[in-house]
């Protein structure tokens, strides 16, 4: 029963409906290089190819017509009866084939067959020519629903006609198997390309999404540690305020009281929610995360792994936020670890400026000249970076210079900071109390 429903829906149901074949497309290799017009007649070239196959069907009929008809009769019908299938696979393939078998029963049972009983030339070239099409156009199972009926038709007219011992029917449905099954290849190969490229651009997407997400999870731990800090410093001063002032009134005190709460609050909560994009493993950082002083020391060790890099610092240099620093030493480490990567004995130039609306990185390497050739990474590192930038709310640019090397440049903007009133001295009963204060939080 299932076989049989196949059956109906591939061949029977909307059989001759209307399929027009659509035009070739003109992105190849050698059809994007033709001229405007060349290329717009290059996309009817399957509809030529077809037209061309129903011409020389049209001469097998007039040459090889129906058995007792002739003159201009003879080389209508047996002309037009091959002709005619061939060319319907243009908007009716289904149809076609049909028709096509049709206009071999006929000339099975009436016209001259030679030694390929019951197939004459004409119908042979012409229900190739229909299979050809129509399994180019469908999908293997239908292929081999027409190889059936092709068989079991070619059967029946070698029985009806008398030659139920004859070869010729065997040999047309073996000829016609190993075409269908070629056809029937090349789509399956086809098909199986075409599954594997979407599986790679999902698994593409789905890598970039996941690299983001982990890139963001990465950011805010360490962000966490910078927040961290700044709200540390603002309950320890909180708790201190009150000890550097003579006779402090309770409002005061109380106001103080409340500033440091909220900021203890506050480190609670920020830990609890980082808690739930920390991994099971992950260990907090025992040394505070690292900043643009840091960078000598990042320089030295990819200098000890062959990079030879150098370093231009141009503008007045001036203390940033911390998360700007921070973001600013991993976008130099990580473009650092991709030279390493990707140009094996290549040279490096890190830049820093210091300009009045922010911070202005580049980072350059010249191309690869080692015989080693590049490590595979993640290849997500850009990612990364741009992660951090578009965090920051900066624009990053990342491409191939004209020698052969590869490029990234930053710009981060940094609002100018607000003057700073006149610093507060910290007496002995402030320090105990802000360091006990540091120790709770």
């Amino acid at each position: 029963m299932d076989a049989y429903g196949g059956l109906r829906r591939d061949l029977f149901h909307d059989a001759f409906a209307y399929r027009p074949l659509p035009r070739m497309r003109t992105d190849g290799l050698i059809t994007r290089r033709l001229p405007g017009r060349m290329r717009e007649a290059a996309a009817w070239t399957p509809h030529a190819v077809v037209c061309f196959l129903a011409f020389v069907s049209l001469l097998f009929g007039y040459t090889r017509s129906l058995s007792g008809l002739g003159g201009g009769l003879a080389w209508m019908l047996g002309g037009l009866i091959v002709a005619v299938p061939v060319v319907m696979t243009l908007v009716r393939p289904i149809g076609a084939f049909w028709l096509s078998c049709g206009a071999t029963l006929l000339t099975g049972l009436m016209g001259e067959h030679g030694s390929m009983t019951p197939w004459t030339p004409g119908s042979v070239f012409m229900h190739l020519s229909v299979l050809t099409v129509v399994a180019l156009r469908t999908r293997p199972r239908v292929a081999a629903w027409m190889w059936a009926v092709t068989v079991a038709l070619g059967v029946v007219v070698s029985t009806v006609r008398g030659h139920s011992g004859s070869l010729g029917s065997l040999q047309m449905g073996f000829f016609y198997g190993v075409v269908l099954l070629v056809i029937s290849v090349v789509h399956i190969r086809k098909d199986a390309e075409r599954q594997v490229s979407a599986e790679k651009s999902v698994t593409a997407v789905e890598r970039d999404k996941r690299t983001v997400l982990e890139e963001r999870t990465n950011i805010a731990r360490e962000l966490h540690d910078v927040v961290a800090h700044h709200m540390s410093v603002v309950a320890i001063q909180a708790e201190a305020a009150p000890y550097r002032v003579e006779n402090p009134p309770p409002e005061l005190a109380q106001a103080f009281a409340t500033i440091r709460e909220n900021a203890v609050a506050a480190l609670t909560e920020l830990r609890r929610v980082l808690g739930v994009v920390r991994a099971e493993d992950y260990e907090a950082p025992d040394a505070p995360q690292p900043t643009l002083a840091d960078l000598e020391g990042l320089l030295a060790n990819v200098r000890e792994a062959g990079l030879p890099v150098e370093k231009v610092i141009t503008g007045a240099v001036r203390e940033l936020p911390q998360g700007v620093e921070l973001s600013a030493y991993r976008i130099i480490q990580e473009a650092l670890s991709n030279t390493l990567r990707h140009a094996p004995g290549a040279g490096a130039r890190v830049e820093i400026g210091y300009v009045l609306g922010g911070l202005g990185l580049r980072i350059v390497n010249g191309p690869a000249t080692s015989e080693a050739g590049p490590s595979q990474g993640s290849g997500h590192g850009l990612t990364g970076m741009a992660e951090r930038v578009a965090m920051l709310g900066g624009v990053m640019t990342a491409e191939r210079t004209g020698e052969g090397g590869y490029e990234v440049t930053v710009f981060i903007p940094v609002e100018p900071a607000e003057p700073s009133g006149p610093s507060e001295p910290s007496g002995p009963t402030g320090a105990s109390a802000a360091t006990g204060t540091e120790k709770k939080a």
